[in-house]
C-alpha cells in the first residue's frame, strides 16, 4: 500500500486519463471524493496526483495541511499539482495553497504523456527514498534500545558482582589473573609458539629428575623396613608432587597440545566463563546457562573444554548474523547398555544450542572433519568442530551434532562422569603384583638419560619382567634387529632421533602390532597422533604400579589382537 500512487482529479475525465499513461508502471487508487483521499493517504502511498481546481475547496486544503503537519520527522510526502494556469502571474492565494502542499511537483496543462509518467516516476522514487530512510531510523532506534538494555543489565551485574565478592578480594584478584592469562592466551596463540617450546623443554629435563627421584623413592619405601624410614619418604614424595604440579602449570601456560587431564567441575567451569562467552557471543545474541543440580564432575583438561565451549560459541555467533539465542546446559545421564559410539555407564552431557540457520541435512556428516566449513572461503578455518571432537574422544568421551535448517543447531558433549576421589594423589605405596609368568616377557627399554633408564629397568625386574635396555633410537633399533621384544618401552625426547621416530621405524620393522609404550615427560602430540597405531602414553613422573599396569596393558592388547 506504501508504493501506490493515489489520483484526486474530480472533475471531468482527468482520473482516467492520468490512470491510462501511469497505471502500467504503479499501482494507481482513483480517490474520487475528499474523504476517500484523505484515508488513502493516512494508509499509506508513495505520491498523489491531484488537479489544482479541485483543491481549492478549504476543507480539503485544511485536512491536508493537519495532515502533513503530523508527519513524521523523515516523511515529505510529494504532491504533482496539474494547473489550468493562464498566462501571466499566479495569483497570492494560489501561491498560498500551493505552499501549504510542501513538496509540490507542479506541471502546466496541457501535458504529454512523457512527462507526467517522469512526474510519477520521480516522486515515487523520492518515496522509496524515505521509506528507506524511515527503516534505518527505526533500525539505529532498536540498536540504542538494545545498548540500552545491555548497558542496564550489565550495570546489574557489576553492582551484584562486587557486593558478592566485596569480602574477597583475593579470590576476586585471582580470577583476573586467570581469566587475563586465558583471554591472551586465546589471541596470541602464535606469538606464545616459542615460549611454549622453552617451557616444553625444560618441563621434559625437569621431568626426567623427578621420575629418577620419585620411583628411587617408591624403591627406598619397598626395600627400607625401618619404621623411621617412611616419614623422610613421604616428605620427599610430597616435594616431588609439588615439582610435578609446577612442571604441569608450564605445559599448560605453553598450551602444549597434549592433554592435562584433572578433576574439574564443569558448572564452576562454565560460571567462569560466563562473561567470556557473553563477548565471544556478541551483544546481539543472548547466551543462557542452564545448569544442572546434580555435582558434574569430568576427568578432562579444563582449559580445553573451556576452549571447545568457546569455540561453539563462536560458531553459533557466526550462524546468527542477525542476533538470537545461546543455551548451554549441563546434565548427568545414565547409559543403561552401549549405544551409538557410548559404552554403558553415567556421563555428564554438556549441550550447546543456538537459534542459528542451521545446516543443511548432507553436511552434517561431514562438519567435524578437519579444515571443512560452511562459511564463505577466507571466513573460517573449519578446525573448531573437529577440535571440540578430538578433545571429545581423547577424554574418552564422545560429541554429537544435531540441526535442522532454520532451527538452530545443538552440539552434545559426553565425558565420563567422575567422582572426587578419582583425582586425589596416591600416596600409598604397595608392592607390585608380579604376573603369573612374567620372566617369559621381554620389555626394551630405550631411553637416553642413563639414571631414568637405570630406574626403569630396575622397576621392571622386580616386577620380574626380562628387560634390555638401549641408550638412544639407534641402539635401541639395532636390538630389535637382534631380538624381538614383548613390549617396547621408548622416552620421547633424545638426541638422535626422537620416541616417535623409533616407534615408526620399529613397526616397520616388526609390523604395527608391536605394542609400545611411550613414556615421556613432554611430546609433541600431533607426531604421535600421525602414527599408524596410537602409542600408551606413560607421563613422567610415574610410579612403579603405573609402569606395571602400563606394561600389562600393552601385554593385554596383544593377547586380544591374537585371539581375535
Amino acid at each position: 500500500m506504501e508504493l501506490r500512487v493515489l489520483i484526486h482529479a474530480p472533475f471531468g475525465r482527468d482520473a482516467q486519463v492520468i490512470k491510462s499513461v501511469i497505471g502500467q508502471t504503479h499501482k494507481v487508487v482513483l480517490c474520487s471524493a475528499r474523504d476517500e483521499l484523505l484515508a488513502a493517504i493516512q494508509e499509506g502511498a508513495a505520491a498523489a496526483i491531484i488537479t489544482e481546481e479541485s483543491i481549492t475547496d478549504g476543507a480539503l486544503l485544511q485536512d491536508l495541511g493537519a495532515w502533513l503537519t503530523s508527519q513524521p520527522s523523515w516523511s515529505d510526502f510529494p504532491f504533482i499539482v496539474l494547473s489550468n494556469h493562464e498566462p501571466g502571474p499566479r495569483s497570492v492565494q494560489a501561491i498560498s495553497i500551493l505552499h501549504a502542499l510542501g513538496n509540490v511537483i507542479l506541471l502546466e496543462r496541457p501535458l504529454n504523456a512523457q512527462t507526467l509518467s517522469s512526474a510519477a516516476d520521480a516522486a515515487v522514487r523520492a518515496r522509496r527514498r524515505q521509506y528507506a530512510t524511515r527503516q534505518h531510523l527505526d533500525e539505529i532506534g532498536l540498536a540504542r534500545r538494545e545498548v540500552e538494555r545491555l548497558n542496564s543489565e550489565l550495570e546489574e551485574r557489576i553492582e551484584a558482582r562486587t557486593h558478592e565478592l566485596g569480602n574477597a578480594n583475593n579470590r576476586l584478584m585471582k580470577e583476573i589473573a586467570e581469566r587475563e592469562k586465558a583471554q591472551s592466551a586465546l589471541v596470541q596463540s602464535q606469538k606464545m609458539e616459542a615460549i611454549g617450546r622453552l617451557t616444553g623443554g625444560i618441563a621434559h629435563d625437569f621431568n626426567n629428575l623427578l621420575h629418577v627421584v620419585n620411583m628411587n623413592l617408591e624403591l627406598i619405601s619397598l626395600y627400607a623396613k625401618e619404621e623411621k624410614v617412611r616419614p623422610v619418604v613421604e616428605r620427599a614424595k610430597a616435594a616431588s608432587k609439588r615439582g610435578a604440579k609446577l612442571t604441569g602449570q608450564l605445559l599448560s601456560f605453553a598450551r602444549n597440545q597434549s592433554l592435562s587431564p584433572k578433576l574439574t567441575h564443569v558448572n564452576k567451569l562454565l560460571l567462569g566463563i560466563k562473561d567470556l562467552l557473553e563477548i565471544s557471543a556478541g551483544s546481539s545474541v543472548q547466551v543462557q546457562l542452564d545448569l544442572c543440580e546434580h555435582p558434574a564432575m569430568i576427568v578432562v583438561d579444563p582449559s580445553q573444554l573451556e576452549m571447545a565451549v568457546l569455540n561453539l560459541a563462536v560458531n553459533s555467533r557466526d550462524a546468527m548474523p542477525e542476533g538470537g539465542s545461546l543455551h548451554i546446559a549441563t546434565g548427568v545421564r545414565h547409559v543403561a547398555k552401549d549405544e551409538d559410539q557410548l559404552k554403558a555407564g553415567d556421563y555428564v552431557v554438556v549441550t550447546v544450542t543456538d537459534t542459528g540457520a542451521g545446516i543443511a541435512p548432507q553436511l552434517l556428516s561431514k562438519v567435524f572433519d578437519p579444515f571443512f566449513t560452511t562459511k564463505p572461503t577466507g571466513s573460517g578455518t573449519g578446525l573448531g568442530l573437529s577440535q571440540v571432537y578430538g578433545f571429545a574422544r581423547q577424554s574418552n568421551g564422545v560429541a554429537f551434532i544435531r540441526s535442522e535448517l532454520g532451527s538452530g543447531t545443538t552440539v552434545e558433549m559426553y565425558f565420563p562422569a567422575a567422582v572426587e576421589d578419582e583425582a586425589e594423589w596416591q600416596e600409598q605405596v604397595s608392592a607390585p603384583s608380579i604376573p603369573a609368568r612374567a620372566n617369559l616377557h621381554k620389555v626394551l627399554v630405550v631411553e637416553d638419560d642413563a639414571d631414568v633408564r637405570g630406574v626403569i629397568v630396575e622397576c621392571l625386574g622386580l616386577i620380574g619382567y626380562a628387560v634390555t635396555e638401549a641408550a638412544n633410537g639407534t641402539e635401541g633399533l639395532a636390538a630389535l634387529r637382534r631380538d624381538r621384544p614383548d613390549v617396547l618401552v621408548v622416552d620421547y625426547a633424545m638426541p638422535d632421533m626422537t620416541g616417535a621416530e623409533v616407534i615408526k621405524q620399529a613397526r616397520e620393522l616388526l609390523g604395527d602390532d608391536l605394542p609400545v609404550i611411550l613414556a615421556t615427560g613432554y611430546a609433541d602430540m600431533a607426531a604421535v597422533e600421525r602414527l599408524a597405531g596410537k602409542p600408551i602414553l606413560l607421563r613422567k613422573p610415574f610410579d612403579i604400579k603405573s609402569l606395571g599396569a602400563a606394561v600389562a596393558q600393552a601385554l593385554e592388547a596383544t593377547r586380544e589382537r591374537a585371539g581375535a
